[in-house]
């Protein structure tokens, strides 16, 4: 299996630095701040580009999970909400809930909760983040 690379530079303090993230294809970049991580300033954050990673890695384990079941997703869009607290150890990653909409012919409500729960703990983002609280909300479209 292959091994994926990422990027990412920073220049000056914390508070006035920038840097910018590149992955290694270099379709996915951009720039990141202070401002853009911890308020609501314009640029990308670590949080963001985790929750894309999430979000797509879930779809994908999602799809293959009902595909395996016997049933063919048309459509599946997941958002990654990524939450970032300060605590008395600092900064920490304290949840993430997966919300996602599929259409999937033939699959029942209870069938279809199963697997999105059995997604969202088999891929491997999910597994890599296995110390965070991750819960996911499945509304089966029709």
């Amino acid at each position: 299996m292959p091994t994926r690379i990422a990027e990412a530079q920073w220049t000056g303090t914390l508070s006035k630095g920038k840097g910018n993230v590149i992955t290694g294809s270099g379709l996915t970049r951009g720039d990141y701040s202070f401002a853009s991580r911890f308020e609501s300033g314009s640029g990308t954050n670590p949080e963001e580009l985790l929750g894309a990673a999430h979000a797509a890695c879930f779809s994908m384990a999602f799809a293959m999970i009902v595909e395996q079941a016997g049933f063919t997703p048309e459509k599946i869009h997941t958002v990654a909400r990524v939450t970032i607290e300060k605590g008395a150890g600092g900064f920490s990653i304290t949840g993430i809930v997966l919300q996602t909409e599929a259409k999937i012919k033939n699959i029942d409500e209870k069938t279809f909760q199963e697997k999105a729960l059995e997604a969202k703990n088999g891929c491997p983002v999910s597994r890599a983040l296995a110390s965070t609280p991750i819960s996911v909300r499945a509304t089966l479209l029709k």
